[in-house]
C-alpha cells in the first residue's frame, strides 16, 4: 500500500448534492491571512475523487496566489464534479449551484467562492441565493464582474521580466508565442500580445476559436501540437498538469508563462524546465491578476489602484526571477518562498495575538 500523502488541508467537504446528485467538494487549505478566496470548478472528471484530488491541489495553488499577490486572503477551491459523458442541463446546473452554495455557508465564512473554469458571474447570484460568501457577482449586481481581463493584464505584465530573463530583453515585437488555449483570458491575452508585435501560434480544443488566427493574422495548430511546435514562449492557459517530464524534455521554447493553474505534473517538473535552460514563471504568481481584481472591488478600490496592483505582477515575477537565481533554486522554489513567508509572518502574529 502507499503511504497516504499528508493532509495539510484546514477543512475539507466533500458531498452529494442534496437537488443535483453530483459530488461537490469545498476545500478549504489556509485562513492564516484571512477568509480564503478561490473559485468554483464545473467539470467533467473520471470519477468523483479525481474532482476531489483537483480541489485539493487547487486550493493549496490558491493559498500560494494569494500569499504571493500580497493579499490578506487565504486559499480554497470548490468542485463540482460532472460524470463522463453524462449531460447536465439548465435545471440540473442550477440545482448544483445552489448545492455549493449549501456547502459554501457550511464553511461558516473562512471560504469565499467565485467564478472559476465552467462557472460563471451570473452562475455565482444562483450561488448567491443559499449563501452570502460569494464574489465575483455582475456589476449590476454590486459585484466585480467578469475578471478575466483582469487575469490576463496581470499574465502580460509577467511576460516581459520572463523575456528579459530567457532573451536579455523585455522586447515582445517580433518574439513567437505559442498559446494555447483561448478562453476569456487567453484570447484577452492573443489580443495583447499581438497589438505589442509578437507572432502568434494559436491553439484551442474549441475549433470555432479558429477564427481568431483570421482576425490576429496568427497560425493556427491542432491542440495535440502545442506542446512540439518551436516558439520563443509557450503560453498554456488551459487546464493543468500537462507538463510531464515528456512533454518538458521535447519543449521547443525557451520560456514557459501562462495562467494554467498547475501546469507542471509534478513540482520536479520546475527543476527540469530549469535543466533545460528554460525559463518557467510560476503559474501562482502569473495568473493572480483575477483575485487582485476581486478583491480589489471588494475593498472599494478604483480602477486605476486595481491596474496598478496588476502591472505590479510583473515586478513580483521580476523578483521570484532574481531570487531563484540569487539562490541557486528553481523559480518555483523562490515563488514559495516569497509566499509561505508572508504565511508564517501571519501564523507567528496569530500565536501571540498580535
Amino acid at each position: 500500500m502507499s503511504a497516504v500523502p499528508e493532509f495539510t488541508h484546514e477543512r475539507v467537504l466533500t458531498a452529494q448534492g442534496a437537488r443535483s446528485g453530483l459530488v461537490i467538494t469545498v476545500a478549504l487549505h489556509s485562513s492564516a491571512l484571512g477568509p480564503a478566496l478561490g473559485g468554483c470548478r464545473m467539470w467533467t472528471y473520471p470519477t468523483w475523487a479525481d474532482g476531489q484530488a483537483d480541489a485539493l491541489r487547487l486550493s493549496a495553488a490558491m493559498t500560494l496566489k494569494n500569499a504571493a499577490a500580497g493579499l490578506d486572503a487565504g486559499g480554497g477551491k470548490s468542485v463540482i464534479a460532472l460524470p463522463m459523458g453524462e449531460h447536465v442541463d439548465s435545471d440540473r446546473r442550477r440545482a448544483a449551484l445552489l448545492d455549493l452554495g449549501d456547502l459554501v455557508e457550511l464553511m461558516d465564512g473562512r471560504y469565499r467562492t467565485a467564478e472559476d473554469v465552467g462557472t460563471t458571474e451570473h452562475d455565482m447570484v444562483v450561488v448567491r441565493e443559499r449563501t452570502a460568501h460569494v464574489v465575483g457577482l455582475p456589476a449590476d449586481k454590486g459585484g466585480a464582474g467578469e475578471p478575466a481581463g483582469a487575469t490576463a493584464l496581470g499574465v502580460f505584465s509577467a511576460i516581459a521580466p520572463t523575456l528579459e530573463a530567457a532573451f536579455g530583453s523585455e522586447q515582445i515585437e517580433g518574439r513567437s508565442f505559442v498559446i494555447s488555449g483561448l478562453g476569456q483570458v487567453g484570447g484577452r491575452l492573443a489580443r495583447m500580445l499581438a497589438g505589442q508585435g509578437a507572432r502568434l501560434i494559436i491553439t484551442d480544443i474549441d475549433d470555432r476559436k479558429r477564427q481568431l488566427a483570421s482576425e490576429l493574422d496568427a497560425k493556427w495548430i491542432s491542440p495535440d501540437r502545442a506542446l512540439t511546435t518551436e516558439a520563443d514562449v509557450l503560453v498554456l492557459a488551459g487546464l493543468g498538469g500537462i507538463l510531464t517530464d515528456e512533454a518538458i524534455d521535447a519543449l521547443p521554447v525557451r520560456a514557459v508563462v501562462g495562467p494554467a493553474n498547475n501546469p507542471l505534473a509534478d513540482r520536479s517538473g520546475a527543476a527540469r524546465l530549469q535543466e533545460r535552460g528554460i525559463v518557467y514563471a510560476p503559474d501562482f504568481v502569473v495568473n493572480a491578476g483575477g483575485v487582485i481584481h476581486l478583491e480589489g472591488i471588494g475593498h472599494g478600490l478604483e480602477w486605476p489602484a486595481i491596474a496598478e496592483r496588476l502591472t505590479g505582477i510583473g515586478d513580483t515575477v521580476r523578483s521570484v526571477l532574481a531570487a531563484a537565481r540569487d539562490h541557486g533554486t528553481t523559480t518555483l522554489e523562490a515563488a514559495e518562498a516569497l509566499a509561505y513567508a508572508r504565511i508564517d509572518a501571519a501564523r507567528a502574529r496569530q500565536s501571540v495575538g498580535v
